[in-house]
């Protein structure tokens, strides 16, 4: 595969050839329809049911006041009290097709039809979480993307060595991805979000947690890997050197290759916002690894202010960069719709503190998560630290839901609710991977 090439004016993307069964189309912005009055009912619910081949009916859980362990090992499925449920589900009526529910629960019209239907994934979900169901990814898109993002890593940007191709294959990206982002028109938009969090995770990795990383020397680390995100304007004696230092590890060669791609295919304003959430994420990075470097442990509170800034809000911000369209950028910035997209962030942000939990205990050294930060700042057991922790997590999933209904209430535009839905179908599709993904995780025994 080639190198994404130097900067400035980009060479067309080269793609590799797909099998027949995916088409590789080139990326398209879809038109949004004509505003449409949202009907009487909309706003019902957010979340479809999804019917878990081999489950039988789960019978409604306990109010959320209940404590988490009245609460069966079951996906919640009180969405029909939901307000958000026709966010997803879309208006009826002439000239709303395209908001509805089967660009979610369908496989695209791009694509050939899929095969039946697997069963769900094995893998226990946290007993009392609050979260939905998706159905399962579909096979041929999981398997192509899976396919090629070995070969970008591999080919493209020598992500890693060979004794690590273990770990790679057990993080499961192709499923992570299909299943967050359900509207993607082409297996070529998926990747722009694949190769993005492949990166992401390998600046994690390399720079602050399992390999190698260390919070000493972190910031200027980071720092010069945001450089491949937000180039660096220097002089005409300097910039070599700059160039150079793109390639010199394997973060920063994903972060230029795949920013590379991303910046091809976004509008300016969709790749700048994507830059400034990075910037967030490096700078809650560098909170984390001063409390390490200090031997800190923070309040729950200010545990919770650092993950607003350490998690995975640049994943969803690009739910609509991935679904070909763009949510403008007057409309993004609106106090609502940011209010949204900080609740999803940290809602799955807790979803992975709790399943990673027992994995980060097993790791060297003191790692912060929430129920740990719980348990020290509040003085209570590993269980019940860990169980409270769970109920943080409901409440604001519950606040993300509410959000969502209420902007789009006061907002009814087609690509408001579009990218409404689709950053839903993100935080489901992230609580699915981690649900499922039995190679990095599994649960405390405190049931």
């Amino acid at each position: 595969m080639p190198d994404s090439g130097p900067l400035g004016s980009s060479p067309p993307e080269q793609r590799p050839t797909p099998p027949p069964a995916v088409p590789d189309a080139p990326a398209r912005v879809v038109a949004d329809p004509p505003v449409t009055p949202i009907p009487s009912g909309f706003l019902a619910s957010l979340h479809p049911p999804v019917t878990i081949p081999g489950r039988p009916p789960t019978p409604p859980p306990a109010p959320p006041s209940a404590p988490p362990t009245a609460v069966p090992d079951a996906p919640d499925t009180t969405a029909a009290d939901s307000a958000l449920r026709a966010v997803l589900r879309g208006p009826t009526g002439p000239g709303t097709a395209s908001l509805a529910v089967a660009g979610r629960y369908s496989a695209p019209p791009s694509d050939p039809v899929s095969p039946a239907p697997a069963p769900s994934a094995a893998g226990r979900a946290v007993p009392g979480l609050y979260h939905h169901p998706v159905p399962e990814p579909d096979p041929v898109r999981v398997e192509e993307v899976s396919r090629r993002i070995k070969r970008w890593a591999e080919d493209e940007v020598q992500l890693y060595p060979e004794e690590w191709e273990g770990e790679f294959d057990g993080f499961s990206v192709g499923r992570y991805m299909v299943a967050c982002h359900p509207d993607a028109p082409t297996v070529d938009h998926l990747m722009l979000a694949t190769r993005l969090m492949v990166a992401e995770n390998a600046v994690d990795d390399c720079y602050c947690e399992d390999h190698g990383g260390s919070p000493v020397g972190l910031g200027g680390r980071l720092l010069l890997a945001h450089t491949a995100l937000d180039h660096c304007h220097t002089t005409a004696e300097y910039a070599p050197q700059w160039r150079e230092s793109l390639a010199s590890d394997p973060p920063r060669r994903a972060y230029h290759s795949a920013m590379d791609y991303f910046v091809r295919a976004a509008t300016p304003s969709q790749a700048d916002r994507y830059r400034h959430d990075m910037a967030r994420l490096h700078m809650g990075y560098l909170a984390e690894a001063a409390w390490a470097q200090t031997g800190h442990v923070p309040e729950v509170w200010e545990y919770l202010a650092m993950r607003q800034f350490n998690n995975f809000r640049p994943c969803p911000t690009i739910t609509d960069t991935v679904g070909g369209y763009e949510l403008p950028a007057d409309l993004h910035a609106r106090p609502d719709t940011q209010r949204v997209i900080a609740l999803a962030g940290n809602a799955t942000t807790i979803v992975n503190d709790l399943y990673s939990y027992t994995k980060e205990l097993d790791s060297p050294g003191h790692h912060l998560n929430l129920p740990v930060v719980i348990a020290e700042r509040e003085r209570l057991s590993e269980r019940d630290a860990y169980l409270k922790a769970v109920e943080v997590h409901n409440e604001l999933q519950h606040a993300f839901e509410a959000a969502a209904a209420d902007l789009a209430q006061a907002c009814p535009l087609p690509t408001v609710l579009r990218f409404l839905r689709g950053v839903a179908a993100w935080v489901d599709g992230n609580h699915d991977w981690h649900r499922t993904n039995t190679y990095r995780y599994s649960l405390p025994d405190f049931w």
